[in-house]
């Protein structure tokens, strides 16, 4: 059973820092492109940052410098670590196993002005 579970989100205010984790399970993870997405209310779900199996990694133009996606091969674990947030942030959250359907259930990240 593929599972994907997504934690680190809350309340933060403009300026600060969260960490988000994916923790996976039922993929082979090291072999696995992952990545990040993200909806607010009223939008569709858009791509935030992917990281390949040799670390390379893409990132929307809006969080570049301020967003990092890493993953631990080891702990089946995908990272990303938010600085800087803005109000434009405030989405919920989600990670994704490239090429296939597997998706978390999300974690809501709200920034305050």
């Amino acid at each position: 059973q593929v599972q994907l579970v997504e934690s680190g989100g809350g309340l933060v205010q403009a300026g600060g820092s969260l960490r988000l984790s994916c923790t996976t399970s039922g993929i082979i993870f090291s072999t696995t492109t992952m990545g990040w997405y993200r909806r607010t209310p009223g939008k569709q779900r858009e791509f935030v940052a992917t990281i390949t199996s040799t670390h390379d990694t893409n990132y929307l133009d809006s969080v570049k410098g301020r967003f990092t996606i890493s993953r631990d091969n080891a702990k089946n674990t995908l990272y990303l670590q938010m600085d800087n947030l803005r109000p434009e942030d405030t989405a919920v959250y989600y990670c994704k196993a490239l090429l296939t359907k597997y998706w978390g259930q999300g974690t809501q990240v709200t920034v305050s002005a």
